[in-house]
């Protein structure tokens, strides 16, 4: 009995720990295979880091206003008569734009004048009996103030009715009417806006720093948010202080409206033009990978790996400082130079040190080079292709390879177990 139990026990020792050594050993071979087995180059499109000229700018958020604008109020109250515009209208300066009922103004305008002509004539006869001697002093002075009266009255009732005869202040597009025929309005109550839209005005803030750099005259962009309006103007005016619950400065800027594009309160993109500047490294903001220890692009260099019979085109990361931005792009001043071939799509699937091959077909900068004229840059013209269809295919070999082991040794385990 006890001899029947250790042959068991033998038995089941052998069997166990062949398993254990057959599955040790499989791994330490698969684990060997890839460790080994060379990495498909990836397919990536660069740009050529060249300087160019730098235009700077400081960039700010603004809001659109009519040079001239005013919101249109009734200077005297009364019952509206007539409205002499709709919404729209195009309006000229002096142009009559509502009347305000004035019937009892007239009536006092009438009798004024009657007791005008009244004091005229009682003057006319003062001067007349005072020149041949037969009247006192004391009455052709009250004669001439009775008069000069009478005039103020007339030239009181006559300002009265013209301030209930709206004009328009200026030249500009009118809004909609915000009286109706036979409404009472009180003094300052508004009836409509009048906006200039041929000038317009932005004004607009920048932090304490940037206004150092923004003076009188200089230049602005001013761009809507759907990019539909794209306008240039001059600053003219600049605020002495700065505010001091903000930090900010504010600016205003004049910009030519002629076609109406541009509309009184509407929200703008503002750029401060400043003078530019030569030899600036800038790139595509969108090639710049930013992450906790830094900023980085990937540069492809052209070297010899250990063991390999000829160059290939190998993606290192490399950090860079940024300075300034301006638009798409970013000022780049440390970490490249002219000539380094930057990685511009695909470098999501990079890391340092991996294989690549160039396609500038997908590439999304338009003045990027060609794949021959980068080929040719790195000396290698005419063999890039060929190498990297040659890799991919013994890659994709390898991988069906390794496949399949894994699939035979799949099977063989299952023959065992059963």
């Amino acid at each position: 009995m006890i001899k029947r139990l250790l042959i068991a026990l033998v038995a089941l020792i052998l069997v166990v720990g062949g398993v254990v050594g057959y599955n040790l050993f499989r791994s330490k071979m698969i684990a060997q295979f890839f460790a080994n087995m060379t990495q498909p180059p990836v397919a990536v499109s660069v740009s050529e880091v060249k300087p160019i000229t730098w235009q700077p700018g400081l960039e700010a958020i603004g809001t659109a206003a009519a040079v001239r604008g005013t919101e249109l109020a009734v200077e005297m109250g009364g019952t509206v008569q007539e409205i002499h515009f709709k919404a729209n209208d195009k309006v000229e300066k002096g142009q009559v734009l509502m009347q305000i009922d004035d019937s009892s103004e007239r009536a006092d305008l009438a009798s004024a004048k009657a007791a005008q002509d009244l004091a005229e004539t009682n003057l006319k006869r003062a001067r007349q009996l005072a020149d041949r001697g037969v009247s006192a002093t004391s009455n052709l002075d009250q004669a001439e103030a009775s008069a000069q009266e009478a005039r103020a009255s007339v030239a009181k009732l006559q300002a009265v009715l013209e301030k209930k005869r709206l004009t328009a202040p200026f030249a500009g597009i009118i809004g909609i009417p915000q009286v109706e025929v036979g409404q009472y309005v009180g003094t300052g109550t508004t009836y409509a806006t009048l906006q200039d839209r041929d000038h317009m005005r932005v004004d607009f803030t920048l932090s304490e720093q940037q206004a150092r750099h923004a003076e009188a005259g200089q230049t602005v962009k001013v761009k809507t948010e759907d990019g539909s309006v794209d306008l240039e103007g001059k600053i003219t005016g600049i605020e002495p202080k700065i505010d001091p619950n903000s930090r900010l400065v504010t600016l205003r800027a004049e910009v030519p409206n002629g076609e109406g594009k541009l509309t009184p309160g509407q929200f703008v993109h503002v750029t401060v033009v400043l003078p530019s500047e030569d030899n600036v490294i800038a790139l595509p903001q969108t090639v710049v990978s930013s992450n906790l220890y830094g900023d980085s692009v990937f540069v492809v260099r052209k070297q010899t790996p250990e063991g390999a019979d000829q160059p290939q085109l190998v993606a290192k990361q490399v950090f860079i400082t940024l300075g300034r931005r301006s638009g798409t792009l970013v000022e780049v001043t440390k970490g490249l130079k002219a000539g380094d071939m930057v990685v511009n799509a695909g470098q999501n699937k990079l890391n340092s040190g991996a294989t690549v091959s160039i396609d500038n077909a997908i590439s999304p900068d338009p003045d990027a080079p060609s794949t021959e004229e980068v080929m040719k840059a790195f000396g290698m013209e005419g063999n890039a292709q060929a190498n990297s269809d040659a890799t991919s295919d013994a890659s994709a070999d390898s991988a069906s390879d390794a496949a399949s082991d894994g699939a035979s040794d799949t099977t063989s385990d299952g023959a065992k177990a059963q």
